[in-house]
């Protein structure tokens, strides 16, 4: 068989009983460069060959498994951002009532999302409204109870009253104080606000809830009339415990 130098390419003639079955390693006598033979009929070990190239397969490998670990690294990262963005997505739906207090705006997006939000924790109950005369003045007169769903004791917010015509125009507008001014996770208070000179065309009730800051500065200060003589009712649509801020 003939032999060719990798280094040199100088050629040289040997026997092939002289490789023997399972090869042998041969050095140029031109160059000195060594590298293994291979029996006739056989593949050659490429390491065995050229120990250049055993040590490049091993880079290879070591940089292979660099490659594998990053990409576990990278898919692990990627797994714990969207658990993380999972759990504060729930945390902000379930908590939503807590992060509107704190974040007042998010109301808005969280209606846009389909979430009902109470930021208050504070919702109405058994509402009544009644329409009265004192003298000749019109007065509409709205009474209630007030229940802490929250998980703790709240400050009592206002109670916001819109009178509406057929048209969902607002035509007056008062507010009531809850007493008591605070109330314990899962109990309730009451209130009652009297609108007087309520225009007769006024149609629906609205109930919402305002912070203090946000009413006028006199929104508490004038008396409620005693009432003369109660009228029939007109259909009134009363949506308990939202709020409509």
């Amino acid at each position: 068989m003939i032999l060719t130098c990798p280094n040199c390419e100088t050629q040289y003639f040997a026997d092939d009983s002289t490789i023997g079955e399972s090869g042998r390693t041969v050095k140029c006598a031109a160059c000195g460069h060594s590298w293994f033979v291979a029996p006739p009929g056989l593949e050659m070990d490429p390491a065995r060959a050229n120990p250049a190239a055993a040590h490049e397969i091993y880079r290879e490998r070591v940089r292979e498994q660099r490659r594998r670990k990053s990409r576990t690294v990278a898919l692990l990262s990627w797994i714990g951002t969207a658990v993380l963005f999972f759990a504060l997505g729930v945390a902000a739906i379930m908590f939503r009532n807590d992060v509107v207090k704190v974040f007042p705006r998010a109301a808005a997006a969280y209606k846009m999302a389909g979430f009902t939000v109470n930021r208050f924790g504070i919702e109405f109950a058994d509402i009544e409204r009644s329409r009265t005369f004192n003298d000749t003045i019109p007065v509409v007169t709205v009474s209630g109870r007030a229940v802490n769903v929250a998980r703790s004791t709240v400050d009592t917010p206002l109670v916001k009253v819109d009178l509406k015509d057929e048209r969902g125009r607002t035509v007056a507008t008062r507010f009531g104080a809850i007493q008591p001014a605070q109330l314990a996770a899962g109990s309730e208070g009451s209130f009652q606000v009297v609108l007087e000179q309520a225009p007769m065309e006024s149609f629906q009730v609205e109930l919402s809830l305002v912070d203090r800051g946000d009413a006028p500065p006199d929104a508490l200060a004038a008396p409620a009339p005693a009432a003369d003589a109660a009228l029939p009712e007109a259909a009134d649509e009363i949506p308990a415990g939202e709020d409509t801020e």
